[in-house]
């Protein structure tokens, strides 16, 4: 079995590696201070070489989100574009690509209105969950339908010091069903379920590879903190339910500060790379009944720790 020590030494020689390479083979612009970038002169339907991959993950971890315009590249790039940076998962429920399962399908019409519109990190109810995510436009609307990432590291180290010192050692619970368990049928349910137990994280994650903490729990998939009433003293019985519910709420709000935000305006083969280990996102839900289609890759990360 590989420990956390393992884990963090494997990703200090990555974190080497990445910053042994100094050469940036595309164009980069700063979006905002916090985070978010767009990339320029580089075409994504061609193989990504060694210099160019490094470059590229070494702007993701800076950058938490990397943006690309004019991408017009077919499934099969951008599952080879994908997996040039891990594995990627299969997800239980989302709608798949026919040739490729590894595409999930966001299609949404006048017959399917969105519900993505909350902050979220994407399967934090994994037990292994997500390094990134890629996403294309494939079909977007006229006017709406942007997307809002939010920097973490930033959210996590503007809190205060003594609710720093509140969670250390605290653990979220993070669960399939309050995102996902309403599509589902009470059969699918059940079989998702003993799939997809829920699992506990840190509530302040470390970033493998930049060594950053992260606040890591979100509005959509934390349903509770695991041992905040074994960690800290209460005045009697259930207290610790409602004491730990205030806290994760308190964190839950700290996605919605603009000022650790950026804003994308999709265009048709327009890509989004997200770091998922260290943003939340949020999908604009303003578009209704306007057609928006979207393909995502996302990328196996490792236990958070």
């Amino acid at each position: 079995m590989t420990t956390h020590s393992e884990v963090a030494a494997v990703h200090v020689a990555e974190g080497d590696r990445l910053h042994s390479e100094y050469e940036v083979p595309f164009s980069v612009r700063q979006l905002t201070p916090s985070i978010g970038a767009e990339i320029g002169d580089l075409d994504l339907r061609e193989p990504l070489d060694e210099p160019t991959y490094l470059a590229l993950r070494r702007a993701l971890v800076q950058h938490k989100v990397l943006f690309f315009r004019d991408q017009d590249i077919t499934p099969a790039q951008h599952v080879q574009l994908a997996r040039r940076f891990g594995e990627l998962e299969v997800h239980p429920v989302f709608p798949q690509h026919p040739n490729h399962p590894e595409l999930v399908m966001l299609e949404r019409t006048k017959d399917t209105k969105a519900t993505e519109n909350v902050f979220h990190t994407d399967v934090s109810w994994r037990a292994i969950p997500s390094m990134g995510s890629i996403l294309r436009c494939v079909e977007c609307p006229p006017v709406g339908g942007d997307t809002i990432w939010v920097n973490m590291a930033a959210a996590y180290a503007s809190l205060p010091d003594h609710m720093k010192a509140l969670l250390e050692g605290l653990y979220g619970v993070h669960d399939i069903m309050p995102g996902f368990g309403g599509r589902m049928t009470q059969q699918e349910r059940d079989e998702n379920r003993n799939r997809f137990p829920p699992v506990s994280h840190p509530v302040v994650r470390t970033h493998p590879e930049s060594g950053e903490k992260i606040l890591y729990v979100n509005s959509a998939f934390t349903t509770h903190i695991a041992n905040f009433g074994a960690t800290h003293k209460v005045r009697f019985g259930f207290d610790f339910l409602v004491e730990g519910m205030n806290v994760l709420q308190y964190l839950f709000l700290q996605a919605a500060a603009p000022e650790f935000q950026v804003r994308l305006k999709w265009e048709p083969n327009t890509i989004a790379f997200w770091d998922n280990r260290s943003t939340q996102h949020y999908a604009i839900q303003d578009y209704f009944p306007a057609v928006r289609r979207m393909m995502r890759a996302t990328i196996i990360g490792d236990k958070p720790f």
